[in-house]
């Protein structure tokens, strides 16, 4: 549940308008919120459907809002961390990796 909050923190941060623009068009004139939810954002990312959306989905949902290249360095940084690249120790491949991963999800 954190994960799916930060990547919502990172969408709204990420956005391209004023802070009160924002806060006039996510709530309604009682000052309700009536913007996504963290779930519907999270579906609108979950390309392969498994109730997650990872970094690799992260990435080309805010690359389609925002264009090829946006944050490229951040998400860079993300996705080689998710891919068990971003530690050259080869003790730390093994627990980082994809294949470690998902033997230890089934």
């Amino acid at each position: 549940m954190l994960k799916r909050l930060y990547f919502l923190g990172v969408l709204l941060a990420s956005a391209n308008v004023q802070a009160e623009s924002m806060l006039d068009y996510l709530t309604d004139a009682n000052g309700k919120y009536i913007g996504p939810s963290v779930e519907d954002q999270v579906a609108l990312m979950d390309k392969d459907h498994n109730g997650f959306a990872d970094v690799f989905e992260v990435r080309a949902y805010l690359e389609k809002q925002h264009g090829v290249g946006y944050q490229k360095e951040l998400l860079d940084k993300w996705e080689s961390s998710a891919s068990g690249k971003s530690c050259s120790t080869p003790f730390a491949k093994e627990l980082y990796s994809d294949k470690t991963y998902q033997n230890t999800t089934n």
